[in-house]
C-alpha cells in the first residue's frame, strides 16, 4: 500500500489512531455533579461514539444509555439525567436543539464539539464545553470523542477512569498498524482484495463487533465509494431475505462476506450459527473473519475499527478513488 499521494494522506491519518487515543487520555475535562443515570447523544460517527461510551460505561454503576431519537426521552423531566452531547461539523440541527431542550428543563449537560456549532450552542445556554483537537477527518475524531464521553462520565460517578483502557488500545492498535507494515496492515490489504469488485457485507456478533462493523461498512461508503452492508452474524444465518438483494445489479453472487470476532462474546454463541445455507446458495461468498484484540472495551472496539480502516483505505487505492472524492458525513444509524 502507498504511503505517498490521497490514499496514503488515508493511512497514515490511520496509523495515527493510537496517538489520539493516548491524546484523549490528557484532556481536561469538567467535572459535573454526581449523577445515577446519563443520555449520550450525537449523530453519524458521533453516533458511533455515543454508543461505544455507553458500552464502556456498562460495567459501572448507574445506567447509561446512547439516544439515537430525536430530541430527549419523555422521562427525562421526572429523572433528571446527565446529558452528554456530541456535536460535529455538518451534523446538523438536531443535537444543537436537544441542548436547547436540556437548558429549558434545566438539565445537567456538557457538550463535547469539535466545531463551531457546539461551542456556540454551550455558550448560549452556559453549559461547560469540551473542545476537541482538530481531526484530519470526521472518522478520526472518534478516539477524541469516546475519550472525553468517558472521562466526563467517570468524573459523573458513572464510568471506572478511561486512562487505562485508552491507553491498552493505544498500545494493541500500535502493535497492529507497526509503522504500516503490521499485521493489521497486512491483514486490511488482504481483505481489500478479497472484496474488490464485490459488495462487501461486514458481520459481527455481540455488542462491540456489531458497532465495528457499523464502522467499517461507513468507511467503506465513505473512503472507497464502496457498497456495504452492516449485520450480526445471527441475523445473517436465520434472514432468508437480505438488504443486498434489494440492488440485484451489484448482489446476487458478487457479495462476500467479513466476520467479526469478539472472544468476549460466548464462543459457542457465533461459532454455532451456521451459514451454510446462505453459502450454497450462492449469495455470498467468505472473505475472511478478524479477532478483537485486548481486554478492554475500547481496545476490542479499536482494533476491530483499525483493520477495517486499512481495508477501506486499501479498496480506495485498488478501486481508485481519490481522498475527499466520498462526502464526508451522511447518517450511519
Amino acid at each position: 500500500m502507498g504511503t505517498d499521494g490521497a490514499v496514503g494522506v488515508l493511512l497514515r491519518a490511520v496509523l495515527d489512531v493510537p496517538n489520539r487515543l493516548r491524546a484523549a487520555a490528557t484532556f481536561d475535562l469538567p467535572s459535573p455533579d454526581p449523577a445515577t443515570e446519563a443520555i449520550v447523544v450525537g449523530r453519524g460517527l458521533s453516533g458511533v461514539a455515543a454508543y461505544l461510551g455507553s458500552l464502556v460505561a456498562a460495567a459501572a454503576p448507574g445506567s447509561v444509555i446512547a439516544y439515537e431519537e430525536h430530541g430527549l426521552p419523555p422521562w427525562v423531566e421526572q429523572r433528571r439525567p446527565l446529558l452528554v452531547a456530541l456535536i460535529a461539523p455538518g451534523d446538523g440541527e438536531e443535537t444543537v436543539a436537544t441542548v436547547r431542550d436540556a437548558s429549558r428543563l434545566r438539565l445537567p449537560a456538557v457538550v463535547v464539539t469539535s466545531g463551531e456549532e457546539g461551542a456556540t450552542i454551550a455558550a448560549e445556554t452556559g453549559y461547560p464545553v469540551v473542545r476537541l483537537p482538530a481531526a484530519p477527518r470526521p472518522d478520526a475524531r472518534l478516539g477524541f470523542e469516546v475519550g472525553a464521553v468517558v472521562g466526563i462520565l467517570h468524573r459523573a460517578g458513572l464510568a471506572d477512569d478511561p486512562v487505562p483502557a485508552l491507553r491498552e488500545a493505544a498500545s494493541e492498535v500500535e502493535a497492529l498498524g507497526g509503522d504500516g507494515a503490521g499485521p493489521g496492515v497486512t491483514l486490511g490489504r488482504d481483505l481489500a482484495e478479497a472484496l474488490s469488485g464485490h459488495v462487501a457485507v461486514i458481520s459481527g456478533e455481540g455488542d462491540v463487533a456489531r458497532l465495528a462493523a457499523t464502522q467499517w461498512t461507513t468507511l467503506m461508503r465513505r473512503t472507497a465509494a464502496a457498497q456495504a452492508y452492516a449485520g450480526e452474524v445471527s441475523e445473517l444465518a436465520h434472514h432468508r431475505h437480505h438488504p443486498w438483494e434489494e440492488r440485484p445489479e451489484r448482489g446476487g453472487d458478487t457479495a462476500r462476506l467479513v466476520v467479526l470476532r469478539d472472544a468476549s462474546v460466548h464462543p459457542a454463541a457465533p461459532a454455532s450459527l451456521d451459514l451454510s445455507g446462505v453459502m450454497a446458495e450462492g449469495k455470498l461468498g467468505m472473505a475472511g473473519e478478524v479477532w478483537a484484540l485486548g481486554n478492554g472495551v475500547l481496545s476490542r472496539f479499536f482494533t476491530l475499527a483499525f483493520v477495517g480502516a486499512v481495508t477501506a483505505v486499501a479498496m480506495a487505492e485498488l478501486a481508485g478513488v481519490e481522498a475527499g472524492a466520498v462526502p464526508a458525513e451522511d447518517p450511519i444509524r
